[in-house]
């Protein structure tokens, strides 16, 4: 959702709010393949790039920061490459969606 607050008559911001649900679909489009639909890691990915694909509701992804989150998603993390193509609101509402599979 976005919010626009204007002071002045001359000043205005934007303000969003991660929406989980429009992460999930940016997920399904670029990372389910790897990190499968339930957050579990496609296991036969994993097995062609010989890594291991940590569950995604797991203690450490989980404590990672959203600020870290974004940085694996847009610098790539191990044989993971970035996802350059992922942005703005976009990588804010994937994130949101990661963390909706914390147990």
């Amino acid at each position: 959702m976005k919010k626009t607050i204007c002071f002045l008559a001359f000043t205005c911001i934007s303000a969003f709010g991660a929406d989980a649900t429009a992460g999930k679909a940016v997920y399904d489009g670029k990372c389910k393949t790897c990190h499968a639909a339930d957050g579990n890691g496609n296991q036969g990915m994993a097995k062609v790039l010989k890594v291991e694909i940590k569950p995604l509701s797991s203690p450490d992804i989980q404590a990672m920061s959203d600020a870290d989150l974004k940085k694996v998603v847009m610098a790539g993390f191990g044989k993971m490459k970035p996802v350059t193509t992922v942005t703005g609101a976009d990588l804010d509402n994937v994130v949101a969606f990661v963390r909706t599979f914390k147990k």
